[in-house]
Formats: C-alpha cells, sequence, structure tokens
C-alpha cells in the first residue's frame, strides 16, 4: 500500500544526512571528543547533550555515542535521565511536525483509504512499534514522524515513548559511565525492557481509570 511507500520514502529522505555526512559526524562526536566537547561546555553540557540528541532528528549525530558520554561525564543516574529525556524530545519534536504539518501531505500521497490502514496499524501495534524502535539507528526518527502522520494516540505515543526512550537513556549511559564500549548489550537491553515498561504502565493506567470510574 501507498502508506509503505511514504514509510520508505521518509526513511531515504532520512538516510540522506548520513551518506552525505555519517563519517564526519561520526568522527566528530567520537567518544573522547564527546567527553571533551561536554565538558567544556561547563554546566550547560547536559543542555548540550540533550540539543545534540534532538538535533539528531535531522543530522547523522551517533545518539548512543552522545548518550555514553553523558554517562560518562554526568554518571549513569543524571546521564541517564538527560540522555533519556533528549531521546524523548527528539521523538516528540519528530511526531508533533508530521502530526501537525505532514498529515495532510500524506492524506495527498496515500490517499484516505491506505491513511486509514497505516492509522490503525498504530492503533493496534503503535506502541511495540514506537517503543522498540528507540534504541535501533535511522528508525527511531521514521517510526515518531509515521505515527505522526498516522496519527497515533498522543497519550499512547507519549507512554510508549518514553517507554523506548527510557531504556536506552539509563543503558547506554550506564556503560559511558563504565568506560566500556558494548553495544550488543545495550542493545539487547533496551529491547527487553521496553515491553516490561509498557506492562507496568497500561496496568497502572486501567487501575487509575477504573477508580476515576467509580
Amino acid at each position: 500500500m501507498r502508506f509503505i511507500w511514504i514509510s520508505l520514502g521518509l526513511a531515504v529522505l532520512l538516510m540522506i544526512p548520513f551518506l552525505l555526512w555519517d563519517e564526519t559526524f561520526t568522527r566528530m562526536f567520537s567518544g573522547d571528543e564527546m567527553v571533551a566537547a561536554l565538558r567544556a561546555q561547563g554546566a550547560l553540557g547536559w543542555v548540550v547533550g540533550i540539543l545534540l540528541l534532538i538535533a539528531d532528528v535531522f543530522l547523522p549525530i551517533p545518539g548512543t555515542a552522545v548518550m555514553a558520554a553523558l554517562g560518562f561525564v554526568y554518571g549513569p543516574v543524571v546521564g541517564g535521565f538527560v540522555s533519556a529525556s533528549g531521546s524523548f524530545l527528539a521523538g516528540m519534536l519528530a511526531y508533533g511536525l508530521c502530526r501537525g504539518l505532514g498529515h495532510g501531505i500524506a492524506l495527498k500521497l496515500a490517499g484516505q483509504a491506505d491513511l486509514e490502514k497505516g492509522e490503525r496499524l498504530f492503533a493496534r501495534s503503535g506502541v511495540w512499534i514506537v517503543a522498540l524502535s528507540r534504541c535501533l539507528p535511522l528508525l527511531p526518527e521514521v517510526v515518531a514522524c509515521l505515527a505522526g502522520l498516522a496519527r497515533m494516540s498522543l497519550g499512547r505515543f507519549v507512554v510508549s515513548l518514553a517507554c523506548g526512550a527510557l531504556p536506552v537513556g539509563f543503558v547506554f549511559a550506564g556503560i559511558g559511565s563504565l568506560g566500556e564500549e558494548r553495544p550488543g548489550l545495550a542493545i539487547f537491553l533496551s529491547l527487553a525492557i521496553p515491553p516490561v515498561l509498557w506492562i507496568a504502565a497500561r496496568r497502572l493506567m486501567h487501575w487509575e481509570s477504573k477508580d476515576s470510574g467509580g
């Protein structure tokens, strides 16, 4: 369906900066350079880290390297919180831009019927797609954009985005704080933790709805 072509088009569009500048950005934001850059900002280093993670929506910034550097500079707790915040805000930006500005374009390109299929996909499985995509390269931005185009429920998107951003931020910051590079372990934990967080969040929302209902 045409919604799939929109997905592929978004992936190609977001891949262009990687093809043009990936090597340059990877070199600029490698471990030692990233740590030195954050420390050079003094008290505002954490703000720079968040801005870099948000900029990853548009530029080929190695987000996991930024998170690891934040963990090295600020420790696993503060660095993890800052990393998770940056990942969360990046997802919200992509979602908000595409929901606010891209829905009409998507409707023209995909048509009402195909766009509704995309909307049903994100209504049915969007929470898992969003949460599990946060630890993978390129996919977080594509998925957040598609969730916005499909007008996924804001509440469900926020919860699923948080379930994905929290483990990614804390795991990579934790590994960075140890001065180790173990991306395989980080990706495994980042994939394993979001379903647990989502189940807990879903139960919490269910309990709150029951309490409010009576």
